[in-house]
């Protein structure tokens, strides 16, 4: 993100995903994030919008987000980054 802070990117628009299990999402969420547990996220790329809208990913501790993170890549998004976990997440 050379130049833009995380919570820059948030601001600006970018959609933040949570990975995390729907209980997990039910429990307490980052504001403003749309959950799809990454097992789910391939079949539902369409929820994302277009390839080159900027994605936040986080989860629990950074593992599942990096996976997501990946999977995007590979299926052609171009603005993805890894956040974390909820709590490396802006304030």
């Amino acid at each position: 993100m050379t130049g833009t802070t995380l919570k820059d990117k948030i601001q600006a628009g970018a959609l933040v995903v949570d990975v995390r299990t729907v209980d997990e999402f039910l429990d307490g969420a980052y504001p403003g994030a749309i959950n799809i547990p990454v097992g789910e996220l391939l079949s539902r790329l369409n929820e994302l919008g277009p390839k080159d809208r900027p994605i936040v990913l986080y989860c629990a501790t950074g593992s599942r987000s990096a996976l997501a993170a990946k999977l995007l890549k590979v299926s052609g998004f171009k603005d993805v980054t890894n956040a974390g976990g909820l709590e490396d997440m802006p304030q």
